[in-house]
């Protein structure tokens, strides 16, 4: 199975055929580039590796000259890229699995370094999963983090959003792991399934997919094929 690294432009609303209007995610994905392939002895498991973006990359500095500030690719990172053809680094490298394509006796892609992977793989009316990284929120309590609903706000109730009893005294005389309790909230990886695709703009490489996908305006995201 295939997909592309693309990034979360926001959410808008179209209209079908039927004159029904849709809540979509709107998804970039510009062409990315096919840097490394790993095949199941190699690597365990049939795998493409692909590259999205530009990083900036260190000039050469004259005499007298100051590296100017700001993060740079590193030899390592642009001679990596230098393998698949490219005089610049991605900002972006995932692995795609190839053996595990939807369907019963599926076809495995195959792909070179070097090869150009777009938004043309998909189709509207397709199904996706699409994996991003949730919107940070910090340390917050358990009523925004898991929706727990507090105590009473009247009758002299002085534990408003507070968890109350975490756990029995005698027996087991612990907390029980797993506990829901304060912490950090959100920060973590995140995939939603069983997205429609709705639409597909190859001239401006974008992707609408129904419904919401987890993640930042302009978080990276990744798209993959569902059975």
């Amino acid at each position: 199975m295939i997909g592309i690294i693309g990034k979360k432009l926001g959410m808008t609303q179209i209209f079908n055929e039927a004159g029904q209007q849709i809540p979509v995610t709107v998804i970039e994905a510009e062409p990315n580039v096919v840097t490394k392939v790993a095949s199941k002895d190699a690597g365990g498991v049939a795998s493409v590796e692909l590259g999205s973006g530009r990083q900036k990359t260190a000039r050469e500095n004259g005499k007298g000259e100051r590296t100017p500030k700001g993060a740079r690719a590193s030899r390592a990172v642009l001679g990596h890229a230098k393998k698949a053809g490219l005089d610049y680094a991605p900002r972006t490298l995932r692995s795609f699995r190839l053996d595990d394509a939807p369907g019963k006796n599926p076809e495995v892609p195959s792909y070179t370094v070097g090869d150009k992977v777009d938004v043309s793989i998909f189709a509207p009316g397709e199904r996706v999963k699409v994996t991003g990284t949730t919107k940070g929120r910090g340390f917050q309590g358990v009523v925004k983090r898991y929706g727990i609903g507090g105590g009473p706000n009247t009758h002299g109730n002085t534990k408003h959003r507070r968890p109350g009893s975490v756990g029995a005294g005698t027996d087991p005389s612990r907390v029980i792991k797993g506990k829901k309790m304060p912490g950090h909230y959100g920060a973590e990886r995140h995939t939603q399934g069983g997205l429609r695709v709705e639409r597909i703009d190859a001239e401006r490489n974008l992707i609408y997919v129904r419904g919401a996908v987890a993640g930042p305006t302009n978080g990276i995201v990744l798209v993959r094929k569902q059975g």
